[in-house]
């Protein structure tokens, strides 16, 4: 809100407890920082088209698709974008790849549930957890390698952030405890690593019909090898979040990165509604 104040515009918070919130009268647009569930997964995208109110980032469809992960694992296999192999399961009968595997709720956020599991019995812990966030569980082979995440902004790459936990992986206590992660950017590497990343990133941004901005998680393997795991269509918008620190390494203020996306978003809705 600050961040909008200070590109010039009249910004009110609004406080999202549930599906009956309200909006100041004239409101021309909501600029949506919600995560997870009703945030990402077009519940309110939905909403908020019902009442008239244009809105930041993705469109409720692209949004419902990018929250699934099995959806926009299919479409990264269109797309030719290379994704973990990897299957949707509801049961531990159901599990045919062999491990090591690593288990996510399939429509969660925050790495909710997450965990990588290197035998059959590890493998049953971590479903009858995941399965406490959604009915179905995305099973993936399981990739060792560097953490990476790619801003895109529009139809522009922004520079690769290096995600570095302490311990373990970048899960839910390593997202959003201080001092647990630690951040590069731009990552160190070797630029035709970088720029193939970056175009991979491009292509899946596009692949889910995405046009306003998102943020696209990689996994490294062996420094040569990128896999592309998930897209992100509201990532975090705080000053020091993710995409405002790849959009700074290019000049690019957080008021401006704002002021951006809102100029995006309305060209995505006015687009929509000519259509």
């Amino acid at each position: 809100m600050e961040a909008l104040n200070d590109a010039g515009y009249d910004a009110t918070e609004v406080i999202v407890d549930s599906d009956k919130f309200h909006l100041p009268p004239g409101t021309e647009l909501a600029f949506l920082a919600l995560h997870g569930t009703f945030g990402e997964d077009g519940q309110v995208q939905a909403l908020l088209e019902e009442k008239g109110i244009p809105y930041t980032g993705a469109d409720a469809e692209t949004s419902r698709i990018a929250f699934d992960k099995e959806k926009t694992k299919e479409k990264f296999r269109q797309h030719g974008v290379p994704t973990p192999e990897g299957q949707l399961v509801c049961r531990l009968e159901d599990v045919t790849l062999a491990p090591p595997v690593f288990i996510k709720p399939n429509a969660q956020g925050s790495s909710v549930g997450t965990h990588p599991a290197a035998n059959r019995e590890e493998i049953a812990a971590a479903l009858t957890d995941a399965l406490k966030y959604d009915s179905s569980v995305l099973v993936e082979r399981f990739i060792r390698g560097r953490e990476l995440t790619v801003g895109v902004l529009g139809d522009e790459a922004l520079p690769i952030v290096e995600i570095r936990p302490r311990d373990g992986f970048y899960d839910y206590t390593n997202k959003y405890t201080k001092g647990c992660t630690e951040y590069f950017c731009p990552a160190d590497l070797p630029a035709e690593i970088t720029a193939l990343i970056q175009r991979h990133a491009l292509t899946a941004h596009r692949a889910i019909g995405n046009t306003v901005y998102s943020r696209i998680d990689f996994i490294l393997e062996n420094d040569t090898t990128p896999y592309c795991l998930e897209i992100n269509t509201i990532p975090g918008m705080t000053a020091t979040s993710l995409l405002p620190k790849a959009a700074a390494a290019v000049g690019i203020a957080f008021p401006q990165l704002c002021r951006r996306i809102v100029e995006l978003s309305w060209a995505a809705r006015r687009k929509e509604r000519s259509a």
